[in-house]
């Protein structure tokens, strides 16, 4: 099984990107084969409302002069999808939010390519704000019929300064128990994935 995480955070090496690896490491040790995928600092630009992918099904965004299309093809290829964002004035960063604005609807016009996979939302704060982070991802998931896991506490570090997270000794156990749970129900959903019912619109 395939375990994508996007890192929404421009901060390389950041307290984002350290939440996302310890989540990827009991995927790992699972057997499921992982990838870290930088969105954060990177070209990529907000959702144009022009209804091409609508028009055109192609799991594609017709934008194709940035980073979206090569990252929404390894989110359809995902059996988990794990978003990483920071806290920006309580929302995600501007990076995420255009991933998840062009993925949600790419993936509803083109048979909610994203139904049935498991989401996670991952977030780094300073102090507050995480949970609005939190249903801004959420939300893309519950709409596309993502199985969303739950954890030992909310999915979050606390931290500033790059590398401050790792002191966040809670935040780092939750994100262990977050890919045990992720791994736990892949295992346990992976044959029922073709019974998986049609939404009725």
């Amino acid at each position: 099984m395939y375990a994508v995480a996007i890192n929404g955070s421009p901060r390389k090496g950041g307290n984002t990107e350290i939440l996302l690896k310890n989540v990827l490491q009991p995927l790992e040790l699972a057997g499921w084969q992982t990838e870290l995928v930088q969105v954060g600092g990177k070209n990529i630009r907000g959702c144009l409302a022009c209804g091409k992918c609508r028009e055109k099904q192609n799991m594609q965004c017709v934008v194709d002069n940035d980073i979206f299309n090569e990252t929404m093809a390894k989110m359809v290829k995902a059996d988990a999808i794990i978003l990483g964002s920071p806290t920006y004035f309580a929302d995600v960063s501007a990076e995420l939010k255009a991933l998840l604005d062009r993925s949600g609807y790419v993936a509803l016009s083109n048979n909610r390519a994203f139904r049935g996979k498991i989401g996670s939302a991952v977030v780094a704060m300073r102090r507050a704000g995480a949970v609005h982070v939190f249903d801004t991802i959420n939300h893309m998931f519950q709409i596309n019929q993502m199985i969303i896991p739950g954890s030992s506490y909310w999915n979050l570090g606390i931290g500033r300064d790059k590398g401050e997270v790792e002191g966040d000794a809670e935040g780092l156990r939750n994100m262990k128990n977050l890919g045990e749970t992720i791994a736990w129900l892949g295992a346990a959903i992976e044959p029922h994935k073709a019974t998986f019912p049609e939404v009725a619109l």
